[in-house]
């Protein structure tokens, strides 16, 4: 039976979860909390509780680290943590990987590493970024420590907005004025993010570097009205005007080329659990 630890039982984590243990995986996991822990292994995963803080803590962690293969979902908790602190929890936690039995790794990165500025085409995993030329300098400093001088096998996965659920893109802009609307979205059901760790582990793909966005492109004016009807909640109350420029796209075409097929290739078509 393959063995696979995820660190990080959370929003995208815990489904991945339990989807991987229907496929007949045993899957071993992390909370940052107890009560958490409680939760999730009342729900039938088998868990700990490890914090990075940055230095490893919690009790029998030490397993996480025995499975075949390892996710990694932690992304950088940017309005309360630093980037220094983000990068040494990254530290700590590749010298626990290099130092364990997991070879295979899959580390969950974001979108939000390409330039803030539109192109005119989608931005590619092929796009040359450098710390000077990045959208999020912590993202692309934790990629390059993951990348270099490690003893496993790697693939990153770059997710676009995580939607789904409970987040409802329309909610966080209900009733507000002001809101940009005119620019098309990079978003990514939940289930399609399951999916694509799946993909990894199931097909062994490694060495690789993934976007995973759906891939139309909707206006966010469209979508925020849709969820508006949808669920009964106010519509934004007014929008920016329409600025010159591009949109800042991002392209899923790699991964489509693989062989992912996205459950919701369409955001405007998303479902919702308000």
């Amino acid at each position: 039976m393959k063995t696979v630890s995820i660190i990080g039982l959370g929003w995208t984590g815990l489904p991945l979860a339990h989807y991987l243990k229907k496929e007949g995986w045993e899957v071993f996991g992390s909370t940052t909390s107890d009560q958490k822990r409680k939760e999730i292994t009342s729900s039938g995963i088998d868990a700990v509780q490890f914090k990075l803080n940055p230095h490893p803590e919690g009790l029998g962690f030490q397993k996480l680290f025995d499975a075949d293969y390892l996710v990694i979902n932690i992304p950088p908790k940017s309005r309360v943590q630093s980037a220094d602190f983000y990068l040494e929890q990254l530290k700590y936690l590749k010298t626990m990987i290099n130092q364990s039995g997991s070879k295979k790794v899959v580390f969950v990165s974001s979108t939000g590493i390409y330039p803030n500025e539109g192109m005119n085409s989608a931005y590619s995993e092929d796009f040359p970024l450098t710390k000077e030329k990045v959208g999020n300098p912590t993202l692309w400093e934790g990629e390059q420590m993951m990348l270099k001088n490690k003893a496993y096998e790697l693939s990153i996965l770059r997710f676009g907005g995580l939607m789904g659920e409970s987040r409802i893109p329309g909610k966080y802009f209900s009733g507000k004025e002001n809101v940009v609307g005119h620019t098309r979205v990079n978003y990514l059901h939940q289930q399609d993010a399951v999916g694509s760790i799946a993909l990894i582990l199931e097909n062994e793909i490694w060495g690789e570097i993934f976007n995973v966005v759906a891939p139309i492109h909707p206006l966010r004016k469209e979508i925020y009205e849709k969820n508006s009807e949808d669920i009964g909640i106010k519509p934004p109350l007014s929008y920016v005007s329409p600025e010159t420029g591009q949109d800042r796209l991002i392209s899923s075409n790699k991964i489509l080329d693989r062989g992912f097929k996205f459950e919701y290739p369409d955001p405007f078509q998303f479902p919702y659990n308000p």
